[in-house]
């Protein structure tokens, strides 16, 4: 009950994928993937987008990038809420500046 109670409303984030043409490369991010994902925080639509894209029987079938590495930026709008870019870097995800996409 207090679960039920406590339980914050899901949102939801309109999330862009940004991905190098080969995995490793600092330069020439290109968006491959837009969608909206359903989550309670920020925190946790990028949980959500992670593990979506990094497990073969939940990517959507029209993604034509690779699983989300290190390196890979995310951008999730909300917005009026405002825009936030994050990469995944080797110890979570880290926000980051838009400039880091060009």
């Amino acid at each position: 009950m207090i679960k039920a109670i406590t339980k914050r409303a899901s949102i939801q984030y309109d999330v862009t994928i940004f991905q190098t043409p080969k995995y490793r490369d600092k330069k020439g991010y290109k968006q491959v993937y837009r969608m909206f994902i359903h989550a309670s925080t920020r925190e946790n639509c990028l949980e959500e987008t992670f593990s979506r894209f990094n497990v073969t029987d939940r990517i959507p079938a029209n993604y034509k990038g690779r699983f989300l590495a290190t390196g890979d930026i995310l951008l999730i709008d909300e917005g009026t809420g405002g825009q936030y870019y994050y990469q995944l870097k080797s110890g979570g995800w880290q926000p980051i500046n838009r400039i880091h996409i060009r």
